[in-house]
């Protein structure tokens, strides 16, 4: 098992559940022509969000793409926001024999971004953008920015133990073979080896993406879902 491309896939599985309730709406194959009403209904539910033409000047989405999104995502919170207790329900959906709890939760702050506690439908489209259009910076920058935990713009040994911990819980007994209770220490000591150039025991932003680029595994797992919509 490569933990390096786990990592990134661990991240992008949110985006294939969404784009199967898509397909359970029937959204994605019929499409969403621009209309009036699809207009309206933008502005009736209780959060609105940003005018598409913004949204799409922001981000890496047609007009028409955004609509599809934003249907889809009315149809699943109706208020127009989605909490933390909705990452959990996720992701304990794709991992019925492990603890997604504490995985859920470091996504959720990933996408929250401005730390109110909710997740926005522009701040759903924002992160759906980078994990799936953006460029190799920007999807490392996010990547980042989820094992930075602080927020202090380095990554401790801390954090990523912290994160390891609960991709090995959500991942419980759907490992073969059974992973060492030591395995996810053992994962951080590889990772900070690889990372931290300069051996001060933090990862900066520059050493994560140097790092990142040249493992081929962390490449090849970023590609996987970027032709996903």
């Amino acid at each position: 098992m490569n933990l390096e491309g786990l990592e990134m896939i661990a991240v992008l599985i949110v985006i294939v559940l969404f784009v199967k309730l898509l397909e359970q709406f029937g959204l994605i194959e019929a499409g969403l022509e621009d209309s009036v009403e699809d207009e309206m209904e933008m502005a009736t539910v209780r959060h609105r969000p940003e005018a598409l033409e913004l949204l799409e000047a922001q981000s890496k989405f047609t007009k028409k793409e955004l609509q599809i999104l934003y249907r889809g995502f009315k149809n699943e919170c109706p208020s127009g926001v989605v909490n933390e207790e909705t990452f959990k329900e996720i992701y304990s959906q794709f991992f019925p024999q492990g603890d997604s709890t504490t995985y859920a939760h470091f996504l959720f702050n990933a996408f929250d971004t401005d730390h109110n506690g909710s997740v926005s439908f522009e701040d759903f489209v924002m992160g759906l953008s980078i994990l799936l259009r953006g460029t190799v910076q920007e999807k490392l920058n996010w990547a980042f920015n989820l094992y930075d935990i602080n927020k202090d713009g380095y990554i401790t040994k801390e954090e990523m133990l912290d994160i390891m911990k609960a991709i090995y819980d959500m991942m419980g007994k759907c490992t073969y073979p059974v992973l060492k209770e030591d395995a996810p220490r053992q994962h951080v000591e590889t990772f900070f080896q690889k990372m931290d150039k300069n051996k001060d025991g933090v990862v900066t932003i520059d050493e994560f993406i140097e790092s990142c680029q040249k493992d081929e595994n962390i490449m090849r797992s970023m590609q996987l879902f970027e032709n996903v919509i």
